[in-house]
């Protein structure tokens, strides 16, 4: 499969497959790169897509950056786009847990044509309080402090969770199909379902699944919905 390094402004990115007037924008989540994309870009080039994927702050090329935080990343995705637009006719996103909270607010006014999302975080207010409550954090102690430092390795930020509450979800038009696991600890069910039946997505669960798809059976399963789904709107 044809690849190709190069930099949008600043920021680091991939383009998967041959010459093709559609492509993925494929956003990687907590911990990810741009070559993650790899293997989607194998199924979707079967297809006709191409895929582009790029490097966030703090991954990949990036880690020696700061700067995954919702007001850094969303303007690069929008630039990203604006890139997309003018060499491509046709667009779809692909992306995985936060990658498809910052995609949503990016991207919500965009026309595209098919969107895949794996393990979504789609409501950033309640899985920061979530994570609060499993730290023992109350909101007047992080509205005090600001900053607080988890035994789990997440960092609580009052700025953050004032972020979410005033930019919730509320808008999406692109065609979406989701796989979600089960047993995903950062989704709830009802918030899953209630994205899903708001705007009208095709919605698969795993049983047994978790948020990160790492066993054989839930990347065979991954890969199974990849397969099925990528141009079946």
């Amino acid at each position: 499969m044809e690849k190709k390094n190069f930099n949008i402004g600043n920021i680091p990115a991939v383009l998967y497959g041959r010459s093709a007037e559609k492509v993925f924008l494929f956003v990687h989540g907590q911990s990810g790169n741009k070559e993650e994309a790899e293997q989607f870009a194998a199924i979707a080039a079967e297809k006709g897509w191409q895929v582009l994927s790029i490097d966030l702050p703090e991954h990949g090329e990036r880690k020696a950056e700061s700067g995954f935080v919702p007001w850094i990343v969303v303007p690069e995705l929008q630039l990203v786009w604006q890139y997309i637009e003018t060499h491509w006719q046709r667009f779809g996103l692909r992306g995985n847990s936060i990658g498809v909270w910052f995609s949503l607010l990016a991207l919500r006014d965009k026309e595209i044509e098919q969107s895949l999302f794996v393990s979504p975080i789609l409501d950033m207010e309640q899985l920061i309080r979530k994570m609060m409550s499993w730290a023992d954090v109350s909101e007047e102690q992080l509205e005090t402090e600001k900053i607080i430092q988890t035994d789990f390795g997440q960092q609580l930020s009052w700025e953050y969770l004032t972020f979410a509450r005033q930019n919730q979800i509320n808008k999406w038009k692109s065609p979406t199909a989701i796989l979600y696991g089960d047993q995903d600890n950062l989704t709830d069910h009802e918030t899953i379902t209630a994205f899903s039946f708001k705007f009208q997505c095709d919605l698969t669960v795993m049983e047994d699944g978790d948020h990160w798809f790492h066993t054989m059976d839930q990347l065979i399963f991954l890969t199974n919905w990849l397969k099925e789904s990528v141009g079946n709107k």
